[in-house]
């Protein structure tokens, strides 16, 4: 069936990464006419360019170096590790951009239409279009519209769709907006006078700074803030919250913090700033902590206070899409305040997390193509993951978020430092913790602070989809001396405390 009508597309999907690419395989599969409008210098989307792939690219060369400067503890003799920062840099270069040129393989493989264009809504189910320009294989400003016309560079760019009405203007009867996220401006007027690195900035350094400020506590803050260490650079991280990762329970929170002590990180908490200036050799950041007033100073601050919507550009008031700072808000069926127009990724939240982003891209799409048998994102399988070493992963509830929604629940927890393949592997820091439904027994929420925590981690998923008890998951084989295996403890003791209905 011919959804378009008098509309060139039946889905036009606003941005090109990992929630638009996901949107569009899956209204291709599902016979819909369907554009993908990229307005962005580069082709992949934030995952693969600036956020998963390069920063844990990064993070593995610390953690194999780190590995090698504790050679000793497992007998072995191996002069200190060095390393050459422009080659740990150029091999984190050449892995992007082969996954980005695949990503844009995929975009260009001809299964619906590619635009490479900025957009912006004119009406409910108009955008308006300018092309990005070219020169010298590099992005430039585009030219603007003028006229209803387009102006093509000198430069040359890359040509809009001969069937789009006069080249400057793109109908669809369906729109997914995934246009992402931005770094968020900084909470501090004075740091918008001191020059600082971001997530983004930072992946293009050509030498590391003596010293750096890192301000946030989250995932890009922890992350980085590891890296820079481990490579010789005296950090300071400042934290609003009263911890680190400040969505994870307090117990999880703490191993980071005495870890980051122990490699020689300075870490505040339950921070306030209240200034930031640059004497040309050092920048310095003043907090409150304490009460008390306290300055850093360093060669370089990093700013990870988080991202915001990428949304600005897009006039979604005359599409009748609804904001909130920003993100656009949206449904459990990822639809928005537009019945017509559906949502993905970072633009809308509320969680940051690549694979949510593909999900909530599917889905968007799946509604468009298949309206009498809804999709909904299964929110109780929530998974959050930070690379630090040791790695935070955790899924589900949290005991601060259940007891925040009054959520009944029992939880145990089990140490690496008393458990046999960890300490093999000299990897005695944090724990796993199960939490329960204290009746029935099914797993609410699992965390994993610990070696391979990430991985780890799917076990638990894998048994919340399936709706399994702490007595199943005790019951069920692990061979021995796994990792893995640790999760029984937990299920065991819990299992001995809730009597199966």
């Amino acid at each position: 069936m011919d959804l378009a009508g008098h509309y060139d597309f039946d889905l036009a999907i606003i941005g090109g990464g990992s929630a638009g690419y996901a949107a569009a395989r899956t209204a291709a599969g599902a016979n819909l006419k369907t554009i993908v409008i990229e307005g962005g210098d580069e082709v992949g989307g934030l995952c693969i360019l600036r956020g998963c792939m390069p920063t844990k690219a990064l993070l593995y060369a610390a953690e194999v170096m780190h590995l090698v400067n504790r050679a000793e503890t497992w007998g072995l003799s191996v002069k200190k590790a060095g390393f050459d920062f422009s080659k740990v840099m150029a091999r984190k270069d050449a892995l992007i951009q082969d996954f980005a040129d695949y990503r844009r393989q995929q975009l260009e493989s001809g299964k619906f239409e590619f635009l490479r264009a900025h957009a912006r809504f004119l009406d409910p189910h108009t955008v308006e279009l300018k092309p990005v320009a070219f020169k010298n294989g590099q992005p430039t400003h585009p030219q603007p519209l003028q006229g209803g016309e387009l102006r093509q560079p000198q430069t040359g760019a890359v040509p809009l769709l001969g069937g789009v009405r006069g080249g400057s203007v793109l109908t669809a009867r369906h729109f997914i907006i995934a246009t992402g996220s931005n770094v968020a401006p900084p909470p501090l007027p004075q740091l918008c006078r001191v020059p600082y690195l971001t997530s983004d900035t930072a992946l293009k350094l050509a030498s590391l700074p003596k010293s750096l400020i890192v301000l946030g506590g989250g995932a890009v803050a922890v992350e980085f803030a590891q890296f820079f260490a481990r490579f010789g650079v005296r950090v300071t991280v400042i934290q609003r919250s009263p911890h680190l990762l400040h969505e994870c329970d307090t117990d999880a929170a703490s191993v980071i913090e005495n870890v980051f002590h122990r490699e020689g990180m300075e870490v505040f908490t339950g921070t306030k700033l209240t200034d930031a200036h640059d004497d040309g050799a050092l920048k310095t950041v003043s907090f409150l902590h304490d009460a008390r007033p306290v300055s850093v100073a360093a060669e370089e601050i990093f700013y990870a206070l988080g991202r915001a919507p990428n949304t600005a550009s897009l006039d979604l008031a005359k599409a009748g899409v609804a904001t909130e700072s920003g993100r656009i808000i949206a449904n459990d069926l990822m639809q928005t305040s537009a019945p017509h127009i559906y949502t993905a990724g970072d633009c809308t939240g509320p969680h940051e997390i690549v694979h949510i982003a593909v999900q909530q891209g599917e889905i968007a799409a799946h509604n468009i193509a298949h309206p009498d048998a809804p999709r909904r994102l299964d929110q109780r399988l929530l998974v959050t993951l930070f690379f630090t070493d040791p790695q935070v992963a955790a899924v589900g509830f949290t005991e601060k978020e259940a007891r925040a929604r009054n959520v009944p629940y029992l939880a145990a927890s089990h140490p690496f430092n008393d458990h046999g393949k960890s300490l093999i592997m000299e990897a005695k820091d944090g724990f796993v913790k199960l939490l329960a439904d204290p009746m029935s027994g099914e797993i609410l929420g699992g965390a994993c602070v610990g070696p391979l925590g990430g991985e780890l981690i799917h076990e638990i998923v894998a048994t919340m989809a399936k709706r399994m008890t702490v007595h199943e998951l005790a019951a069920m084989p692990h061979y021995h001396p796994t990792l893995a295996e640790i999760w029984t403890y937990p299920a065991e003791e819990l299992a001995e405390k809730i009597r199966p209905l």
